[in-house]
């Protein structure tokens, strides 16, 4: 499941027990429902609401938005992604429904000049003129929308992604011999799997193995590029797992190699297990890796960096369980679910 959903499903439930009376409201998937069903979340399927820009679709689940926020009559509506935030604020409006949209990655950042980014900053523009506030989850993604002037910073609060705890079987051992490298996303483009690939080519001296936890459409890629490179048999593909905490503690190193991020989940997750992280520098990450301290970064693409950084980790167990153990304790300082959830309530309780 991806961090949105993670996002949506982890604060409805402490918002629930908090006292709130909750209704998630989303497209057609097979993952989130049932997750939301197992803690007695209301939910409603907006069966017209889908990834790709579709007019007819599009225009469709704003009416099924309108009519179930009608029917509902919230005393606020919270919007996450990017379609789903849009068409939300504009039904919300129309109902004059107090609005939070909480951005999980604008998508004009790092594409200032193209045709499609210009697109999607006029729209980001015009929804957050109709909704009340909006969340950023990094200080990158606040800044981008500051200096583009596509929402006014008055309008705009931070608050970083959290996650609830895990026990204390679910907590890694980093040391442990042979290395267990993994990467937790989808293998598509903006997640780069071909980077790590190309980096682990050149460390196949190395005792290591390597776990990609996810599908996509670079999968055949990914496939064929381990071949190439004689790494067969020491790249396992996992698919989609549900298990994803256990795959982590036994782990030994995180790895995200990402060209687009807002303020990733998986990389939360790593250091709540314990785990060092080694990750591109893009979007709100290097918010949460401290360099030297809790794991490295990398600019995205240069698998010649992420190579350099590997082959210290790997050859080195006493340093992979320092920058573990700092990683957890910077996880439980800044990124728990609590503390996201007390700053988020916040701001909800600014406008209603």
């Amino acid at each position: 499941m991806g961090g949105v959903q993670t996002h949506v499903r982890d604060l409805a439930a402490s918002l629930q027990k908090r006292g709130e009376e909750i209704t998630v409201l989303a497209g057609r998937g097979e993952i989130l429902y049932p997750q939301l069903e197992e803690r007695g979340i209301s939910f409603r399927v907006v069966e017209s609401l889908v990834r790709p820009i579709s007019p007819l679709n599009d225009l469709a689940a704003l009416r099924q938005v309108t009519a179930i926020l009608k029917d509902l009559q919230p005393d606020l509506v919270a919007t996450h992604s990017n379609k789903a935030g849009f068409l939300g604020r504009l039904a919300a409006s129309k109902l004059n429904i107090p609005v939070v949209h909480t951005s999980h990655g604008f998508l004009f950042g790092g594409r200032e000049q193209t045709l499609s980014c210009r697109f999607y900053r006029l729209m980001e523009k015009y929804a957050s003129a109709r909704g009340s506030l909006v969340i950023a989850v990094s200080k990158s993604e606040y800044d981008l929308a500051d200096r583009l002037q596509v929402i006014a910073p008055e309008k705009m609060n931070v608050i970083y992604n959290g996650l609830p705890d895990v026990e204390a079987k679910q907590l890694a051992i980093p040391q442990t011999e042979p290395v267990q490298l993994i990467m937790v996303a989808r293998l598509a483009p903006p997640k780069d799997p071909l980077t790590l690939i190309r980096a682990l080519g050149g460390l196949k001296e190395l005792n290591w193995q390597l776990k990609l936890v996810g599908e996509g459409l670079e999968q055949s890629a990914c496939e064929k590029l381990t071949t190439e490179l004689d790494l067969g048999g020491r790249i396992e593909f996992f698919g989609m797992r549900g298990d994803v905490e256990e795959l982590l503690a036994s782990s030994s190193i995180f790895v995200l190699s990402s060209r687009r991020e807002g303020f990733p989940i998986s990389t939360l997750e790593a250091m709540r297990a314990g785990l060092p992280v080694v990750a591109s520098n893009v979007g709100g990450i290097s918010e949460q890796i401290a360099e030297d301290e809790t794991g490295y970064l990398f600019e995205s693409g240069d698998h010649k960096r992420l190579q350099s950084h590997l082959d210290r980790l790997i050859r080195d167990p006493i340093l992979r369980s320092r920058l573990g153990q700092a990683g957890r304790r910077r996880f439980l300082d800044h990124f728990t679910l609590d503390k996201m959830v007390d700053e988020t309530l916040k701001v909800y309780h600014q406008i209603t």
